[in-house]
Formats: C-alpha cells, sequence, structure tokens
C-alpha cells in the first residue's frame, strides 16, 4: 500500500458524520448520437474502457476545493454523488466502486439503468459504499481507485482532503449539488481523456429531448412547478435549472413565470417558500413532485392550504411511488434519459387531461 492510501487510512478512521439522506433525495437528492454507450469496435484502453483521445493527459482540473491533477487515462474510477457514475458507464468505463443509493435501488440494490447498463456490457457490478455525510473512505481505499469522481455531489472541503490523499479528486466547480448536467459530462469525459465522445454524449441526450417534445407540441402550452416538502407546512420549488426541472421543460412544458420570481435558497437550485404562499402557485397547470414516504404524503395532503392549490384540486399533480423512477427523473445523465422518457409522457399525458 503507498504511503498515501496508508495516510488516507489513518484520517479516515477518525472521521465521524451524520446521515443526511433527504439531502441526497433534495439534491438530487462515448456515445452514437441517441446517447447509448459506445460501439463494440471502438479502440480500447489498457482496463477494457475506451481509449483516450491524443495529447488528452495529463490533465489538470479545477473545482472550488482544489485542483486534480490527472497524468494518465484512469484505469480504477470511484464515483460519488449522482450520475458520475452514468457518465463513465456511457464513456466505456464501468466503475469498480460507486456510492450507494438504497432510496432510489431495485430488488438488485443498484439503480436499476446502472444495473441494465453494466450486465449488458458484461461487466462486474461495481462495489457500493456510503457516501453523503458518512463517506467509507476504508472501502475507497481498498478500491485503490486511479481517480474519484464528484462533480455533482455534496462532497465537503474535508471530506475532500482525505480523498484527495487517495487519488485526484474531480469535485464541483462551483457550489455544492449545483453543476449543471452537460457540464458535468463535460467534466468527467475531460478526466477520463474522451472530451470529444463527452460532447457526443450531450448532443445525443438533447436530441432524445427534443424528438420526445416533437411528439407532445401540446405541452408547449402546459405551465408547470416542480415542488417539494420536508413536512407539514413546508412548501419549496425547484428553480428552472435544476435537472428535474430541465428534463420536464425538454421535453416541451413550459415553467410557470412565478418560478423566476422565488429567491433561492443557497446552494439547492430550489427556494422555500413556505406553505402560507402556496396561493403563488395558482396559475401552474401541473404539479410535479415527490415524497419520501407514505405517511408524509397523507400529512401533506391533508393540509388544506396545500389542497386548495387549484393543481391538487383538479387533480393535476403528478407524483410516482416508485423511488426508482424518481431518481431517474432527477437527473439528467446519458443512462436515465432514454429510461426515463418512454415511462414519463404516459403519466404527463394523464395529468394533461386534467387541465380545463
Amino acid at each position: 500500500m503507498s504511503s498515501s492510501l496508508r495516510r488516507a487510512r489513518g484520517r479516515a478512521i477518525g472521521l465521524t458524520a451524520t446521515a443526511a439522506a433527504f439531502t441526497l433525495v433534495l439534491a438530487g437528492c462515448s456515445s452514437d448520437d441517441d446517447g447509448s454507450p459506445a460501439d463494440d469496435g471502438a479502440q480500447e484502453s489498457a482496463d477494457g474502457g475506451q481509449a483516450a483521445e491524443e495529447g488528452a493527459f495529463p490533465v489538470s482540473i479545477e473545482s472550488a476545493l482544489g485542483t486534480a491533477e490527472i497524468t494518465e487515462q484512469p484505469e480504477r474510477v470511484v464515483t460519488l454523488g449522482q450520475g458520475s457514475a452514468e457518465t463513465a458507464i456511457a464513456l466505456g468505463h464501468t466503475p469498480v466502486g460507486i456510492e450507494s443509493y438504497e432510496w432510489g435501488s431495485d430488488d438488485t440494490g443498484y439503480l436499476p439503468w446502472i444495473h441494465e447498463a453494466v450486465t449488458e456490457a458484461g461487466d462486474e457490478l461495481p462495489t457500493q459504499f456510503a457516501g453523503a455525510e458518512d463517506i467509507d473512505f476504508e472501502a475507497i481505499i481498498e478500491l485503490e481507485p486511479d481517480v474519484i469522481l464528484a462533480p455533482w455531489s455534496g462532497v465537503t472541503e474535508e471530506q475532500y482532503e482525505i480523498l484527495s490523499d487517495i487519488a485526484p479528486t474531480v469535485a464541483y466547480p462551483d457550489l455544492p449539488w449545483s453543476t449543471d448536467w452537460d457540464q458535468q459530462i463535460e467534466i468527467i469525459a475531460q478526466a477520463l481523456g474522451q472530451p470529444e465522445e463527452g460532447q457526443a454524449l450531450i448532443d445525443g441526450i438533447e436530441t432524445q429531448f427534443a424528438e420526445a417534445a416533437e411528439t407532445r407540441p401540446e405541452y408547449a402550452d402546459v405551465t408547470f412547478s416542480y415542488i417539494y416538502t420536508s413536512g407539514p407546512g413546508t412548501l419549496g420549488v425547484f428553480l428552472p435549472d435544476e435537472q428535474r426541472v430541465r428534463m420536464l421543460s425538454s421535453l416541451g412544458l413550459t415553467v410557470d413565470p412565478v418560478v423566476e420570481t422565488f429567491e433561492e435558497t443557497e446552494g439547492t437550485d430550489s427556494a422555500l417558500i413556505g406553505l402560507e404562499n402556496a396561493d403563488q402557485l395558482a396559475d401552474s397547470d401541473l404539479l410535479f413532485t415527490f415524497y419520501t414516504d407514505e405517511q408524509t404524503r397523507q400529512e401533506i395532503e391533508a393540509q388544506p392550504l396545500y389542497a386548495s392549490i387549484p393543481a391538487v384540486e383538479r387533480g393535476g399533480i403528478v407524483s410516482s411511488d416508485d423511488t426508482s423512477f424518481v431518481t431517474a427523473s432527477s437527473i439528467i445523465n446519458p443512462l436515465t434519459v432514454p429510461w426515463v422518457i418512454d415511462r414519463y409522457l404516459p403519466i404527463i399525458d394523464e395529468a394533461v387531461t386534467t387541465i380545463g
């Protein structure tokens, strides 16, 4: 074991933290033209992934927490946060380890689109480990990564310091959980030495959205807000650049203009407006939301102010109890978009019929 791994192991043992499941839900919280993984005939690197583009290394990637110096194409990739694993897989590099996300996983123990893509590629499923505020540094050390990808995550400065002792760590460019979906792909593609293939993934996602929107021209006249609650008496609204909102607007729906007037809660791409301001959503044709559990759902829907929102009154609220779907529809990346679109459109179609 290298001296840096021994040093990181010693520091990781002494680190303690608490879990933040709702924060994860809230946060969040090489391809062909359609955004699917690269063709089997593409040139492969030593680890079976796609080879780096000429002149891609060495590369320095700056983040809000530090600079990752990557001297050659990584073979052993570890990911934290959301979306990084999917992009790495789409670029031909199945990670050796990924942060677990139990709330959105299916009976395989993995997020279904990750399980499907890795299984179809014939690769070994990544080791899963605890993340968020309680990162399992010991598990990461055992994986001996060449790079740690976390551009859309909540990694703290203290955590980053430990992670960067283990391997070059790519964090977020500005604030936690605030990286745009296409920026995330660009960063990961740069770290893996495949910037052109990363751009192809972005183009493929935009094409998939555009083609879906063309099948639903009526969506352009439908306004929506994407709301959330953390318990009775609370009400928040996701802002237009937040990924789950961007997914819906990319499918052709129109964000209710009132959303632009709400003040952002720093670092969240959302605004806490309070249930007392529920009437400000009166002009939203549809409301999208999720609930952390059935008990919370019942408590929220029993509140008179909540129930009096016009979209709620007429049944124009879109919510799923499928945690895998809620997770996938909250993050835009090369694996979630094709997995979500065909599932989302029928749900939206049904909600549109409630509009008078």
